[in-house]
């Protein structure tokens, strides 16, 4: 087979269906890539529109240009689309594209979850634009602060889109978290060891790993938030045992690290680029690795430097002031790699390089304001200043903006197959980066000259006038600079003339293909030997395409790609992807319609949308493996490899591990909130505690944990290749039994609305009945698929997924069930 025959072969299994219905169906992250990125500066343009109204309002004193409410829904939705619905969907855009092509495969590790992902994140949006074209968006400021944000002072149903448009988006952020921890890991080209991994790679890996425990924490404080203002339950209510300050330990516990899962992905693109422009190699590989890991850490660490004016005693003040300058060190570190890296190399100063010297510059001034920020003292006076305001935009716009749109100068004759034209592009750098230092130097000033931030006009006797005129002028010309941006890609991708392939002589992965690349990413998979395959071997793009890679050979129209070990980059198994379908679209439509019952407090289409989730998942599911046993296949180049779904470890067990680790984020937050309480919180004890009982504490734990011993023995007996049903049904009952347990937990509690301790209990129990449905769910499907034939000693994938599952359940059973029960044996 030539490779012309191969590539139309390829395309024909690869390719989405044409015309704009393919957008509907498609799974191909080149296509999901490009929708995320278009939605997301869609998104930017909204969020800047709203920013330059803000400005406009504040440009000269006692302005009526917005009137208070209308301008509290303006500076709301402009950070909240611009931290929830362009920084990260831009990186999961930018990465969705990317990351199969850098790490030498043919897609990522679950291409349908990829697209639930899109289409959540494109209606939850949808859901905050029409709020905001109603006039009732949110209003409470993109941090919701309580009691404000309470049923008490914002009654109406502005704050319910926040909680709910922002927590359905937010699904999409654990898909993708999800997908690119288990493609970065198992999915690689053979021979790529994690020390020869992209750099970008590990910063995408690094950065999903803390959206998996940085966005439930925020996630678990909006349910409880909705909650409360919809059944009146008392979790941040003074009066009822609850504390308003729960709301503030949640939310930044997302909310700094979100600062670093914003950052990182753009030193990534920084890292990747930078060696390019300056014609070397990237200088200290293992220190940026290591000190990308190290900021992950401590950015978990420093949430409470938000909080400093609500009352920290000092020895908390000392400690999170001390990790809040520490955190300078490993960002440091990557800085002084990035000058070592243009001080050894010889730097042409191309367009995506005067984008990454804008960031240098503000970056730095950026950081510089956060260590002052860092001293409390400083942070007293500061604090809820517009120079806090203009420090966060120096460190996300310098520290995100900047080198995202160097990585889309670089990228674009990739995703394009042109070069440009036109020359538009460094004008409007010119005028962006004069713009933004105009803009928000100027409020750095004009903060500590004394103007509070949130605030829609002042008297002229402050005297801000003059210093506020300059930043809204400013703003205009960086608002053009970035519009010209726009026009600038357009043009290129319309009317640019054709170029060549690798025109800036890159060494990765992502270059050996053909641009635009094709759908299924290489005709046939390279081994890799070094981290910069195009340098150590340039014919590998021609020996790929003539197919004297792995799986070179298109059979039976299987999307196939290899799965690897996680150190050496071994193959270990051929990974069958599903077809383009319509499934993803339709769950995330019925998900859509579960939270707009919620927010519509139409509760009796409530527990249909739930209905309608669990089918269309079971049937996700049930269009996977094989009903006979497949054996090892032919993989190319000597290579014989079993399929992913006759291994132990197949790409769905390695999901539910990374999704199990944000749902224990979750768990682990809410007994957190539960302590909080019961220590910090006024109007402790409360007045009436769960009455203890040793027979349900035994029961509901003795079932959770025989479940998971049930699963095991079912494990054992698939292995002897004898039916695995009577233990299956044992661990179903012994789940429902947990339920049912759990049950009678809930109706024994006091009134959840007259404590916050019965409330947090009632969250608990909830919380694990959930999951005792959802296990019960997963065993009860795998008795009808061993009945069906789609289980054998040999197919045995899905029983170790059930057990994860299974296990999670008797954890989480056996710790609520303590939480319940012992402060009513120790009182």
């Amino acid at each position: 087979m030539n490779a012309l025959r191969r590539h139309r072969a390829l395309s024909a299994i690869w390719a989405s269906e044409p015309g704009w219905k393919g957008w509907f169906s498609t799974v191909s992250h080149s296509d999901l890539g490009r929708m995320f990125l278009v939605t997301s500066f869609f998104f930017f343009a909204v969020g800047g529109i709203l920013a330059m109204l803000i400005r406009a309002q504040l440009a000269t004193p006692e302005s009526a240009f917005l009137g208070p409410d209308l301008y509290n829904q303006v500076f709301t939705m402009h950070g909240t689309i611009m931290m929830f619905l362009f920084a990260i969907p831009t990186f999961e855009g930018m990465a969705i594209y990317l990351l199969p092509k850098m790490l030498g495969t043919r897609d990522l590790a679950y291409p349908r979850l990829t697209a639930y992902g899109y289409w959540c994140y494109a209606f939850g949006g949808l859901m905050l634009l029409v709020a905001l074209v109603f006039g009732i968006a949110p209003n409470g400021g993109w941090f919701m602060y309580p009691p404000l944000t309470g049923p008490l002072y914002s009654p109406g149903i502005n704050t319910d889109f926040w909680l709910i448009g922002i927590t359905f988006v937010e699904i999409s952020a654990i898909c993708a978290a999800v997908e690119f921890t288990v493609s970065i890991l198992k999915y690689r080209a053979p021979g790529m060891s994690l020390d020869k991994m992209p750099i970008f790679a590990w910063y995408a890996l690094v950065t999903s790993l803390m959206i998996l425990t940085g966005f439930p924490p925020l996630i678990l404080g909006s349910i409880l938030l909705e909650v409360e203002r919809a059944f009146g339950l008392p979790f941040f209510q003074a009066d009822l045992g609850g504390d308003s300050l729960l709301w503030q330990h949640l939310f930044w516990l997302f909310g700094h690290p979100e600062v670093y899962i914003i950052f990182l992905p753009a030193a990534g693109v920084i890292s990747t680029i930078l060696p390019v422009m300056a014609r070397t190699t990237l200088l200290g590989y293992g220190w940026i690795v290591a000190s990308a890991v190290a900021l992950a850490f401590l950015s978990f660490g420093l949430w409470v430097h938000h909080m400093f004016t609500t009352g920290i005693p000092q020895m908390g003040l000392a400690f999170f002031s001390a990790a809040s300058t520490l955190v300078a060190v490993p960002t440091g570190v990557q800085v002084f790699a990035w000058i070592g890296t243009l001080w050894k190399g010889r730097p042409e100063l191309h367009l995506p390089m005067l984008h990454i010297l804008g960031f240098f510059v503000t970056f730095v001034i950026g950081g510089l304001t956060g260590v002052m920020v860092a001293i409390v003292p400083f942070d007293w006076q500061a604090h809820d200043t517009a120079f806090i305001t203009a420090h966060l935009h120096y460190v996300l716009f310098g520290g995100f903006v900047f080198p995202i749109l160097a990585g889309i100068y670089y990228w674009l004759p990739l995703v394009t197959g042109r070069r440009r034209f036109f020359r538009l592009g460094e004008m409007a750098f010119a005028l962006i980066f004069l713009g933004f230092h105009g803009t928000f130097l100027a409020m750095h000033w004009v903060g500590l000259l004394g103007q509070r931030r949130r605030i829609e006009t002042y008297d002229a006797e402050t005297g801000w006038g003059a210093i506020n005129f300059v930043s809204s002028l400013s703003s205009f010309v960086m608002a053009i600079g970035l519009a010209m941006v726009l026009i600038d890609v357009a043009i290129h991708a319309l009317i640019a003339v054709r170029g060549r392939r690798n025109p800036w002589g890159a060494g990765s992965l992502e270059w050996a293909s053909m641009s635009p690349p094709p759908a299924y990413n290489f005709a046939s998979l390279p081994e890799v030997t070094s981290r910069e395959p195009l340098h150590g071997d340039p014919g590998l793009p021609n020996r790929l395409a003539r197919g004297e890679g792995y799986l070179g050979t298109p059979r039976d129209g299987r999307r196939e790609t290899m799965t690897v070990d996680i150190a050496s980059g071994r193959p270990e198994g051929i990974a069958i992807y599903p077809g383009n379908t319509r499934l993803p679209i339709v769950m995330a439509a019925v998900t859509g319609l579960f939270f707009l019952s919620i927010l519509l407090k139409l509760f009796w289409l409530t527990p249909f949308a739930l209905a309608g989730i669990a089918t269309l998942a079971l049937i996700w599911v049930w269009q996977l493996g094989d009903r006979a046993d497949q054996g090892p296949q032919d993989a190319g180049r000597g290579a014989v490899l079993p399929l992913a779904g006759e291994t132990d470890r197949a790409p769905g067990w390695w999901g539910s591990v990374f999704l199990l680790v944000a749902n224990a984020t979750f768990f682990g937050s809410l007994l957190f909130g539960y302590a909080f309480l019961w220590t910090v919180a006024p109007g402790w004890p409360p007045p009436e505690w769960l009455p203890p009982s040793i027979a349900e504490l035994g029961i509901g734990a003795g079932s959770a944990v025989g479940a998971a011993l049930a699963m095991r023995l079912a494990i054992r007996r698939n292995r002897r290749s004898e039916t695995p049903v009577p233990f299956l049904a044992l661990a179903l009952a012994a789940t429902l039994t947990t339920a049912l347990t759990f049950g009678m937990l809930i109706l024994r509690l006091p009134p959840p609305d007259g404590h916050a301790y019965a409330a947090t209990l009632l969250i608990l129990g909830a919380y694990v009945m959930l999951h005792a449905v959802l296990a019960g769910l997963m065993q009860a499907f795998l008795i009808v698929r061993a009945r069906s034939g789609f289980i054998s000693s040999r197919r045995r994938a899905e029983l170790p997924i059930v057990l994860l599952w299974s296990d999670y359940l008797a954890a989480v059973a056996v710790l609520s069930l303590l939480a319940a029960h012992l402060p009513g044996f120790l009182v």
